[in-house]
């Protein structure tokens, strides 16, 4: 058994407790072998995390990675203006090679905040899945599947590609990657392709995932079409079931929150976009009041604008409070919990602890920093108070994808400057 060894710092525990303790990794099994008292484990390999916070990785559980190529270029905007006349013009214009490049790009800067898993949905996928085995972390990955604007054929076309995608690449990657079926929302699928393609997915025991109730735009006509709540409707069509996971749920009611609760389906939380977006304010404390399981994520770079899910805990935290109306509400304990094994447990993988037997996927931050002083609570500076750049290692099964802030597995330089390249001829090809 190869080992690795991270030494001389403290760790959080799944009970949110914080000690003194070392983490003895078995890199060929890329499991946590144990957490072991201080100075007591010897190993082939040691990471020094003298005066540092051993915390599991975090997972960003709902993400356009590929979309740092947008970073910037449409702000402020209302979302259906933002989609209509600037993201999707563009996309259009996508070739895997620009998807492979921000694909890239995103995982860097994953990587170097201290993420080691995420779930994507987007277009070409393979790229990304290449990305991911490249890079050494992990994912759940689906092909975007929409129908407005398109005919049937092509309509066919796509859904059949993000079956195809999700039945041939799950496993990928050694198993680090994991696959899922997701069409896009409940207003940009005609429902027959939904009657069509859900039964064969659930057949398959593919999860899925799609957005759902991120503006009122998108509850108000469904109410009205078909009399019925937005998460209904999606119940009825046999959307929702413990391996299904929406994204934003910003406008939800009570009996959506008890429909969710009861089918154990997973709401992604994306507080910056919501904001950004001016979305509205998702009732988290109330989904977590109704035991709805609530994980965390970034969305894309194009309405974020970064991939930093630091700064999406304190998000959480602070418009968590504003929404309730309540200052206890969504507490940091709470939102480590989504931005760890919440987010993991809500995308169906192996990840999110630091114990014995859980798959060592790692982020070993610096607490010496004068934004982190004094160190009156931990826990509390991690949703308040720590950034992206506070992390001095990353780690995921085991491998080391990040030392001293040097990446391990990209070439960071190289991947800035490819994202750069395929960015600009994006955009000149959208006339933009």
């Amino acid at each position: 058994m190869d080992t690795l060894a991270v030494t001389g710092g403290q760790v959080l525990r799944p009970d949110f407790s914080i000690e003194r303790a070392d983490v003895l990794v078995d890199t060929d099994a890329g499991t946590i072998e144990a957490i072991a008292e201080p100075g007591t484990v010897d190993a082939d390999r040691t990471l020094d995390a003298d005066d540092g916070l051993v915390i599991p990785g975090l997972v960003n559980a709902h993400t356009h990675v590929a979309m740092t190529l947008f970073r910037g270029s449409a702000d402020d905007k209302q979302l259906d203006d933002w989609l209509q006349e600037d993201i999707w013009p563009v996309e259009a214009e996508l070739q895997a090679g620009d998807v492979r490049a921000g694909a890239a790009l995103g995982v860097a800067e994953m990587i170097r905040s201290g993420t080691t898993a995420f779930a994507d949905m987007y277009f070409f996928m393979p790229e990304v899945a290449d990305v991911v085995e490249e890079a050494g972390v992990r994912a759940r990955l689906g092909h975007g599947c929409i129908t407005v604007g398109k005919d049937d054929e092509a309509a066919h076309e796509d859904f059949e590609a993000g079956l195809s995608f999700a039945r041939e690449y799950d496993g990928a990657a050694d198993g680090r990657v994991q696959t899922m079926f997701t069409p896009h929302s409940l207003t940009t699928v005609d429902e027959k392709f939904y009657r069509e393609y859900v039964p064969e997915a659930r057949e398959d025991g593919i999860p899925i995932h799609l957005h759902a109730n991120e503006t009122e735009n998108e509850v108000d006509p469904l109410v009205e079409e078909y009399g019925k709540r937005p998460l209904a409707y999606a119940d009825e069509l046999g959307l929702l079931a413990e391996d299904s996971f929406v994204a934003h749920g910003v406008h939800v009611d009570e009996s959506e929150l008890d429909l969710l609760a009861e089918r154990e389906t997973a709401v992604i939380h994306n507080p910056a976009s919501n904001m950004k977006l001016a979305s509205g304010m998702a009732p988290v404390q109330e989904m977590l009041d109704a035991g709805v399981p609530v994980g965390l994520g970034t969305d894309g770079a194009a309405s974020n604008n970064d991939l930093d899910m630091f700064d999406e805990m304190r998000d959480a935290a602070m418009l968590g409070k504003l929404a309730a109306a309540d200052a206890r509400a969504v507490d940091a304990e709470a939102v480590v919990e989504m931005a760890t094994a919440g987010s993991a447990d809500a995308i169906g993988i192996e990840s999110g602890r630091v114990e014995a037997g859980a798959n060592a996927d790692l982020a070993v931050l610096d607490l010496d920093a004068a934004h982190l002083t004094p160190r009156h609570d931990l826990l509390s500076h991690l949703v308040y108070a720590v950034k992206g750049s506070d992390v001095r290692h990353t780690v995921c099964d085991g491998r080391v994808l990040m030392e001293d802030r040097e990446l391990q597995t990209l070439d960071l330089d190289s991947v800035i400057a490819e994202a750069t390249e395929h960015a600009a001829a994006l955009f000149e090809r959208a006339g933009k």
